[in-house]
């Protein structure tokens, strides 16, 4: 299976800002050495050994993420503003099929459906699984005026809509899939994958509790021994205590999450729309440390980035 990221960030969309871009184009230039600029291989160089932060960035989009399966099978988690991103780039799969699945209904996680060019083709079919049975009127109304001219019976007629209940195991074309509930206003749903022997979750929108690490049934079909975790891990210590309770993880929060349940890659997600790509490096350096320090077994540590593609 593949995992693509098209919107990685939490709560509104975050574009780079004119000072941004120009901090890094800054800091670049205060990097040079007369040696880094004596032909274009050495330009080339330079430009290859830029920190990740300040050569490119992590993304802007809210939250949309794609699996595809060993079958052909096309997933989408969530249909954040990276939906619309993930219309312009790829063509529909052969099968004309998505299946959509959303963690709840913050405005965040349904905004890129309105501008998602493959909904408006009569030809294509949207199966979708939630644990809201009120989620085709939910969808609805962000479509209503004045809000959008365009009304939801415009998309395509072929939208089919599910209701799943927690811990109970559904079938998605190869994936085996359930779901359990999470400490987050309103509720949030984390799902597992699995096929082929590999298992992958996708939990955002998560404000971490100890409930969340209960060995329940539910938590262990979901978390138990994954191969890669999606985890919200918005905050750091001192902004997930100013605002405990909305719903969002501290990213130590998260690798002790990740390690209670034996997990071996995490990938860092829903980033605070406030920081920058320095700070998210820098987060990204200090969860991998914190893992190191509290577990010496070599849980790897990732940040999830727009563009970036996972295989498992």
């Amino acid at each position: 299976m593949k995992v693509h990221f098209w919107g990685v960030r939490g709560s509104v969309p975050t574009p780079l800002t004119p000072q941004q871009v120009q901090s890094k184009i800054m800091a670049a230039i205060q990097r040079v050495t007369p040696h880094d600029i004596v032909s274009e291989d050495a330009r080339a160089r330079f430009i290859n050994n830029l920190p990740p932060w300040l050569f490119g960035t992590t993304g802007g989009n809210t939250p949309c993420v794609q699996l595809s399966g060993d079958d052909g099978t096309e997933v989408i988690l969530d249909a954040g503003s990276g939906l619309r991103a993930m219309g312009k780039s790829v063509s529909p799969p052969p099968s004309k099929k998505y299946y959509l699945l959303f963690s709840h209904y913050h405005w965040d996680h349904i905004q890129g459906l309105p501008f998602f060019d493959h909904a408006y083709n009569p030809d294509m079919t949207f199966e979708v699984y939630s644990a809201f049975p009120a989620a085709k009127k939910i969808l609805a109304r962000q479509m209503y005026r004045p809000y959008y001219p365009v009304s939801f019976e415009s998309l395509t007629k072929n939208f089919i809509f599910h209701c799943i209940k927690p811990g109970e195991l559904f079938r998605i074309g190869c994936f085996d899939v359930c779901c359990c509930k999470m400490s987050h206003p309103g509720n949030s749903y984390s799902y597992a994958f699995k096929c082929n022997g590999k298992h992958f979750v996708y939990a955002t929108d998560v404000g971490l509790s100890q409930k969340d690490f209960a060995r329940t049934p539910e938590h262990v079909a979901v978390f138990e021994n994954a191969d890669v975790i999606i985890l919200d891990s918005q905050y750091t210590v001192a902004e997930a205590h100013e605002k405990e309770n909305w719903g969002h993880s501290a990213f130590c929060y998260a690798i002790d999450f990740a390690i209670h349940w034996h997990i071996k890659d995490v990938y860092l997600f829903h980033h605070e729309p406030t920081y920058d790509d320095r700070k998210l490096n820098a987060i990204l350096t200090a969860a991998r440390w914190y893992a190191h320090y509290v577990e010496h077994s070599g849980l790897s540590v990732f940040i999830a980035q727009e563009g970036k593609e996972i295989e498992l």
